[in-house]
């Protein structure tokens, strides 16, 4: 009996002791800190300091490391949130005579690939994504192998294919024979009338979609003539909406035309990619709506600078990348001084992925300061996500995703190409420049 108090006295008496060991943090001591979405001013000499995938504290000043802390050294450098890329498509990538590649790579090849393109954008900085447009499941797959740890990539968030009308861009069967692909149906992200757009909604979420990414308009890179007119009813999109908010997803719309983005927009889309001719009735809607623009000036820039390389799409793309493509810049610049919200968006994998850095060069270029640009990629990003409880900003309670480039970048964004440091949940995978990646 003395034995059994004396055992419960000691376990009463150790126990406190035992719990009080602090849990080992690590700080990253930041030269400077720009996190637009707390202070649209720089913050000299602060401490990010981490306790497994979480911020715990942003002190000022350098923290004095306590026994078992990690220490890393950024005292030279620019530190800021994980940057957001909000248009990816990580299981592709453009080339010169590409459009073959559809039918002679097979999904697994697709995968294998997707991981590389991953680890290129969580290495350029860009510790979240949203994927708008993959097919046969390698989209999914490659988040769930990312999620598991199973390979190195950045968080996703993904739509899986494009929900399109038959014949319109992200029709899968364009361009090639009846006999040999068939009608497309709502399994292959076509949808036809109200009816139809409901189950390709459902399909979408069945299979694991994290938002709706619909084609509102024609399209510059699919093999059909039209790249700007509406390709939804109005009460097509809304019905994808209903669907969607039924299950707390919002839907992106594809749209170069401005009648397509008005009827996306009065249908209660969150997002508008690419708007090529926006109008100002158009910009004033959405400001009106909350509804963010993505405007992907890198993707315009490239199609336009690609389609002058002999043969490196088909002519009828060729043509529609020379007349839209130079146009983005403009509307962005546009929307920008008339108030629209805007996130920072590059539609990587039309242009080589890893270089998501370019779009702020050309926001800073179209009338942006740069530190609003970075705001639209870490706090407005977050935001249009849903995800500012978590994402977006250095805060306690945030997951770590912290990254630092060597210079500031409001005196030269060009700096942005040169991420040196990148935590993603609270784990390195690259420091002083180099990669840190190995197997888990």
């Amino acid at each position: 009996m003395r034995t059994l108090v004396f055992l419960i006295l000691a376990a009463w008496w150790m126990g406190p002791a035992v719990q009080a060991q602090p849990a080992p943090r690590t700080l990253l001591h930041c030269g400077t800190l720009l996190d637009p979405g707390v202070s649209m001013a720089p913050m000299a000499e602060r401490t990010v300091v981490v306790e497994g995938n979480r911020i715990v504290a942003v002190d000022a000043g350098f923290t004095t490391p306590r026994s078992g802390d990690k220490v890393i050294d950024l005292r030279d450098a620019y530190c800021l949130p994980g940057l957001m890329d909000m248009h990816v498509h990580l299981t592709g990538e453009s080339r010169k005579g590409g459009y073959i590649d559809r039918f002679t790579i097979p999904p697994p090849e697709q995968a294998l690939r997707a991981t590389q393109y991953a680890r290129t954008t969580l290495l350029a900085g860009f510790t979240t994504v949203r994927d708008v447009g993959s097919n046969e499941g390698v989209g999914f797959a490659l988040r769930n192998a990312i999620n598991a740890g199973i390979v190195p990539g950045p968080r996703m968030f993904v739509s899986g294919p494009s929900l399109a009308i038959m014949g319109g861009h992200g029709d899968p069967t364009n361009g090639g024979r009846e006999d040999l692909l068939g009608i497309p149906t709502e399994a292959q992200g076509v949808v036809d009338g109200v009816d139809s757009a409901i189950r390709g909604a459902r399909l979408a979420i069945k299979r694991g979609a994290d938002l709706i990414k619909i084609t509102a308009t024609g399209g510059v890179l699919s093999i059909a003539r039209d790249g700007l007119r509406p390709q939804f009813f109005e009460e097509e999109i809304a019905a994808i909406v209903r669907v969607a908010d039924g299950f707390g997803l919002k839907v992106a719309a594809h749209a170069h035309g401005d009648e397509g983005m008005k009827r996306a927009i009065r249908a209660g889309v969150k997002s508008i990619e690419h708007g090529t001719l926006m109008s100002e009735e158009t910009m004033r809607m959405m400001i009106e709506h909350g509804v963010y623009y993505v405007p992907t000036i890198t993707a315009g820039r490239s199609v336009a600078d690609s389609a002058r390389i002999d043969g490196y799409y088909v002519p009828v793309v060729t043509q529609k990348a020379l007349e839209l493509g130079p146009i983005i810049q403009g509307t962005f610049s546009k929307a920008y001084r008339a108030g629209v919200p805007i996130a920072f968006g590059t539609d990587a994998g039309v242009f080589k992925h890893g270089r998501n850095a370019k779009e702020f060069e050309y926001m800073v270029e179209g009338g942006m300061p740069p530190m609003e640009a970075l705001r639209a990629a870490t706090y407005n990003a977050a935001d249009l996500l849903g995800r500012l409880d978590e994402l977006g900003t250095l805060e306690p309670g945030k997951l770590a995703d912290v990254i630092a480039v060597p210079r500031d970048p409001l005196a030269d964004i060009t700096v942005m190409h040169e991420v040196a440091f990148v935590m993603k949940d609270g784990v390195v995978y690259k420091q002083d420049g180099r990669p840190q990646i190995a197997a888990r």
